[in-house]
């Protein structure tokens, strides 16, 4: 007797077989093949991370002393002006401006090794500065009377190294405009603004918003 919900056409199913844990075994791949692709998996992500999203960025100078200490490692948001304008004091990463600067030659091993170190902040691009932002565009930077001036405006600077030193005299600067005036807050030891002049908003790489080495120091810019 047919059952009433099927006829003559109709088929019934395999029944569906569980898998071999054995075949299930034979298809994974050998722990020794397995993990160097694991590490090659990771540090791709890290350079494609560094390339387009965040960027760890060594301090190698005492320039900016009074905020960021030599060895410290900060995060770089190479998006955050996508979404934002740059801010008066933001801290930036920028290409180095100096003009005739080059980067030495290098084969593509020593290239491939320097964008890993980079990538993981264990080394700094030779290309690259870290400071303040003085001056938008369209603002009258001055020193004078010991003292940084905007527009005419004494500029309060509580995260100097050295906030009762008085500066040498400077400028006025008139930033122009697609430019920004930048200086380090160890104003003993930077080089910026004061001798390369402005530097153009185009060669902005991102914003420093976070020590995250070492541990003791971790916390936002």
């Amino acid at each position: 007797m047919i059952p009433p919900d099927l006829n003559e056409t109709d088929s019934v199913p395999e029944p569906i077989e569980p898998a071999d844990p054995e075949e299930s075994r034979k298809k994974q791949l050998p722990f020794w093949l397995e993990f160097p692709l694991l590490i090659a998996a990771a540090l791709l992500i890290a350079v494609l991370i560094k390339t387009f999203l965040f960027q760890a960025f060594w301090i190698p100078s005492s320039s900016m002393e009074g905020t960021l200490q030599v060895y410290d490692r900060v995060l770089v948001n190479k998006v955050s002006y996508e979404f934002s304008d740059i801010s008066q004091l933001d801290v930036i990463v920028f290409d180095d401006p100096r003009p005739g600067f080059e980067q030495p030659e290098e084969g593509a091993l020593s290239r491939a090794i320097r964008n890993l170190k980079e990538s993981i902040g264990l080394a700094t691009p030779q290309s690259e500065f870290i400071k303040r932002v003085i001056g938008l565009p369209g603002d009258v930077v001055e020193g004078m009377d010991g003292n940084v001036f905007v527009n005419g405006e004494r500029l309060e600077e509580p995260y100097l190294k050295h906030p009762d030193e008085l500066i040498s005299p400077f400028g006025p600067v008139q930033v122009p405009e697609g430019s920004l005036f930048v200086m380090g807050d160890n104003r003993r030891a930077s080089q910026d603004s004061r001798f390369f002049g402005p530097i153009p908003i185009d060669d902005v790489v991102g914003k420093a918003f976070i020590i995250i080495w070492p541990l003791s120091r971790a916390g936002g810019v």
